[in-house]
């Protein structure tokens, strides 16, 4: 196929590492990427006008409406390069014919692992003694932690991710305990890690970590009720979906000393602020910036997933995804009604 036959894809909210991985592979497959930093949203859906085939990450959106604008100038195939597709709106795009593809497991263990460095983090408070010590204060007041041995963890979802948490806590000799709507209990077992209804994980916790989709059902799923349950001064950490946790309620916890320390690479309002440089700009998110106040809560950019092998299977497979659509076949990535809902 000559160069100008090849079938463009626009590839919206990309760096400088996602060019590096996916324009092999899409070139690899006979496919030109058209590569746009901008993010994609209801204002610039413009840019996306023309094409058969798209690729977004996390905080793009595409809503109902972009969707049939662009199905109306030939959008065929959404191409999600992240597991998460609650950006999408997928009954919309069932209508107009549109067909959605992610990357469900680009790599467990990348986000598993920073899971675990957050914990270690908080706990250590190795994020204090790094700032402390590159100021010439070796003082170690305040940075008492505790061991993590024979301490309760309780993992909500117990996919890919949130087994592989499980086990590595499980390393440590921790007390791991579980709950998922849809138990793996092969898994679970084979790890040592023992389901308990989702109450009495919260009620027993020493640390509560997620590793859930967002959906309406998980929607603030950590909220003043669900937090007044959990023991005083849990650790909860974060490296799912920001929206997973409602934020007000959080602060209010933070503030009475019920909840002890928070470790998180979501924000249920970080699309337009993560995965760029406003270091010179007044952050107007006065919730966030609330957060940022706690010496107590330790905020990363989303970057849980950021690894070699990751960015390399999330390119790999979004180039395949849309291969095989293009094939008239269907990818096992193929997101549905049913998984929407």
């Amino acid at each position: 196929m000559a160069e100008e036959e090849k079938l463009q894809v626009a590839i919206f909210s990309t760096k400088k590492y996602d060019i590096l991985h996916l324009e092999p592979e899409f070139q690899k497959v006979n496919l030109c990427p058209v590569f746009l930093q901008t993010r994609l949203d209801d204002e610039t859906i413009p840019l996306a006008k023309g094409y058969q085939a798209i690729c977004i990450f996390v905080n793009d959106t595409l809503s109902a409406k972009g969707i049939q604008i662009l199905a109306e100038s030939g959008l065929k195939y959404v191409l999600l390069r992240c597991a998460g597709f609650n950006n999408v709106d997928i009954v919309a795009a069932h209508k107009f014919n549109v067909q959605v593809a992610r990357v469900p497991a680009y790599s467990p263990y990348a986000v598993a692992e920073f899971t675990i460095g957050l914990m270690l983090m908080l706990n250590r408070n190795l994020h204090k003694a790094y700032t402390r010590v590159r100021a010439g204060n070796f003082s170690l007041e305040g940075l008492t932690g505790f061991d993590l041995y024979k301490k309760r963890i309780g993992i909500v979802g117990t996919g890919k991710i949130g087994l592989l948490t499980g086990k590595i806590c499980n390393g440590f000799g921790c007390d791991v305990v579980c709950y998922d709507p849809y138990p793996n209990e092969k898994m679970a077992a084979e790890y040592n890690m023992t389901y308990v209804p989702l109450d009495e994980l919260l009620a027993t916790s020493d640390i509560v970590s997620l590793h859930c989709p967002l959906l309406p059902s998980t929607y603030h799923m950590i909220n003043d009720e669900s937090l007044s349950k959990m023991k005083t001064s849990v650790m909860i950490i974060n490296t799912s979906r920001g929206g997973l946790i409602d934020t007000i309620a959080l602060i209010k916890h933070l503030k009475t000393g019920k909840v002890g320390q928070v470790g998180m690479d979501v924000y249920e309002n970080e699309s337009g602020l993560y995965f760029e440089d406003t270091s010179d700009d007044v952050i107007q998110d006065d919730t966030f910036s609330r957060l940022l106040t706690f010496p107590n809560v330790c905020i990363t950019g989303h970057q849980a997933f950021l690894t070699q092998e990751a960015l390399a299977n999330i390119a790999t497979e979004t180039a395949n995804n849309l291969t095989i659509f293009l094939k008239g076949e269907v990818p096992k990535s193929l997101v549905t009604l049913a998984l929407a809902n």
